[in-house]
């Protein structure tokens, strides 16, 4: 009976001992598996895209375990944060989920994103990004107004138009001033004499048709007389 007891006793020790170790086994088999499936900052990655002309951010979460995360991003000036764009909450997934900020960055501009995720994660993405050195969209060029000279019609020349003068316009020749009367070569009569030389007076015009009217009598006299006397000789 006493070595049916300690055999008992030693097989009961065995068991337990066989069980303890299996069980911690399995304990830490449980734990490395819950260390595997837990979230990762490795797990992160960020990517500087264009939508539609714009500028975004986003980042995408391969976490197989699904764990929510808070992502923020941060526009870095100088080594500090100089502007928060936004703050998103994503589920990985083994294929990953991808979230999106509206960034509209500019070309060579740093961000900071940080990722929180219970007592999992709490750190940034390294390195931070650095945006691309070519902008989304360049900006459209005005297309240039057509010269002058384009607007001519081949082979012919464009006469500039005439300069506005400066000067006064002439007089027409009706608006002129009269041009002052050339003295000729007969003397000028005296101040006294003028007014008479315009009446007639104190002039010799009367004495000279005086003359020539008896000058024309005379000689119409003589031509009367001459007929007259030929008349006579031929009565004869």
């Amino acid at each position: 009976m006493a070595v049916l007891s300690l055999i008992s006793r030693t097989s009961s020790r065995r068991s337990v001992r066989a069980l303890g170790v299996a069980s911690a086994s399995v304990a830490l088999a449980l734990g490395a598996a819950g260390n595997a499936l837990a979230c990762d900052i490795s797990e992160f990655s960020a990517a500087a895209e264009c939508e539609g002309g714009k500028g975004v951010i986003t980042v995408t979460d391969v976490d197989p375990a699904g764990i929510p995360a808070t992502v923020t991003v941060y526009l870095q000036n100088n080594g500090s944060d100089a502007e928060k764009i936004g703050e998103q909450v994503v589920k990985g997934s083994r294929e990953g989920s991808t979230i999106t900020f509206a960034a509209d960055w500019k070309p060579n501009a740093e961000y900071r994103i940080h990722v929180r995720a219970d007592q999992y994660v709490d750190e940034d993405i390294k390195p931070n990004l650095v945006t691309p050195s070519t902008p989304c969209k360049t900006e459209d060029t005005p297309a240039p107004t057509p010269s002058e000279s384009s607007s001519t019609p081949a082979g012919e020349t464009e006469t500039p138009a005439p300069e506005p003068s400066t000067s006064a316009p002439e007089p027409a020749q009706s608006e002129s001033t009269a041009p002052a009367a050339v003295p000729g070569n007969a003397p000028s009569p005296a101040a006294g004499e003028s007014n008479l030389a315009e009446t007639g007076a104190n002039s010799n015009t009367g004495v000279i048709v005086g003359v020539a009217a008896a000058l024309v009598a005379v000689g119409g006299g003589a031509v009367f007389f001459g007929l007259r006397r030929r008349g006579a000789n031929s009565n004869r």
